[in-house]
């Protein structure tokens, strides 16, 4: 998972933090709602869909407030009113915001998400977008017809061949590769901590057999790659849901309609093309959003 989705405050967070809780004290113009988003660029793209949206449905001015690192500095901007809503994903808002323990079914993590953020936070988790964004276990399209291989568990006998290359966070999150390791028995030849962005050429260009990339890269779209299901479930949901201040509600109840209107209109697949779009083709965000909008008849 990207690593703005499970921030956690170092010292250049402590101060952005801080800039936002002294920011909250400036009076801002009515009748306008802020919209943030974390630091990665389909973080961007869902809150310019969320801005357009409710530009478009209703009378409000949307103010974008994006790349405000991650979950913990946009949950702290929210209580703190500095941003209305953002999009969060409810393995993370399970595990880096409210600590609990990890869980593999999805309606059970959105139903204690949507409860816990309702009675601590006094915030709305609306309906999700329509996709998940978890771990994805990915290897060249050539070896996984190859092999005949499509699971996590199929690839477990050629796994000790495989040279792997995984990102610093997924070594060390609990629902990374530890997890998938105990969960199916897996032991690769060898493993190297690789940056994010250079996971997917290494893998195209077959220095390593095997990276542990997001489920809605963009990459995976447009490359011959292949996703290993994870068939046993280790990895926990990571729906796409937008997060709002109750308060924020109350005084624009017309955001309840504007928001949920984009319930289910994004899939995996969609995402995926749209991430290409910004981090594989170079394209602006804003246009990017706008032609979805049309698209989906959401304009």
């Amino acid at each position: 998972m990207r690593s703005g989705r499970t921030w956690l405050p170092s010292g250049v967070g402590l101060l952005a933090l801080a800039a936002l809780v002294v920011g909250a004290c400036r009076p801002r113009p009515s009748e306008t709602v802020v919209v943030g988003s974390k630091n990665f660029p389909e973080q961007a793209l869902l809150g310019e869909i969320l801005a357009q949206h409710i530009e478009a449905r209703t009378h409000l001015h949307v103010e974008r407030r994006f790349y405000l690192a991650g979950s913990f500095i946009c949950q702290q901007a929210l209580l703190a009113g500095r941003i209305d809503t953002y999009v969060e994903y409810t393995g993370t808002a399970l595990t880096a915001i409210l600590h609990d323990p990890m869980e593999s079914d999805s309606a059970r993590v959105l139903a204690r998400v949507k409860q816990e953020y309702k009675q601590r936070f006094n915030l709305e988790v609306m309906p999700p977008l329509g996709f998940n964004n978890t771990f994805a276990m990915v290897i060249r399209g050539e070896d996984a017809r190859r092999l005949g291989i499509h699971t996590l568990s199929q690839a477990v006998p050629y796994a000790s061949g495989w040279r792997a290359g995984f990102g610093y966070e997924f070594m060390e999150r609990p629902d990374g590769y530890a997890s998938v390791a105990k969960a199916y028995g897996l032991n690769f030849g060898s493993t190297r901590v690789l940056d994010l962005g250079l996971l997917y050429r290494a893998l195209l260009e077959k220095q390593v057999d095997i990276v542990a990339g997001n489920s809605t890269d963009g990459l995976l779209a447009a490359r011959d790659l292949t996703v290993l299901e994870d068939d046993k479930h280790c990895f926990p949901p990571y729906q796409a849901v937008p997060v709002i201040r109750e308060d924020t509600l109350a005084r624009y109840p017309e955001l309840r309609e504007a928001i949920g209107e984009l319930a289910d209109r994004i899939s995996g697949a969609e995402m995926q093309k749209l991430n290409y779009a910004v981090a594989g083709q170079g394209r602006d965000v804003s246009e990017v959003a706008r032609e979805f909008l049309r698209g989906a008849g959401l304009d």
